[in-house]
């Protein structure tokens, strides 16, 4: 068994829309992220995707980053 988290930036969903519809807060952020976008939840999505995948089956007691750069900036 492998154990294994996501640890997700910004993701445009309808839960963050109120905080992301602020233009001046939103262009704050953005320039903080290195790949100058918010995250989707596909993005997400496709991270878990492979850490359930046979792909991953040697990855455990990892934290995936899924935030464009944030932490790495």
């Amino acid at each position: 068994m492998t154990v294994n988290a996501l640890a997700p930036g910004f993701i445009e969903t309808d839960m963050t829309a109120g905080l992301l519809g602020h233009a001046a807060l939103r262009t704050t952020l953005l320039a903080r992220i290195p790949l100058g976008r918010f995250g989707m939840p596909e993005d997400v999505a496709a991270a878990a995707l492979f850490l359930v995948s046979d792909a991953a089956a040697y990855i455990t007691g990892t934290v995936l980053s899924v935030d464009g750069g944030w932490t790495a900036a």
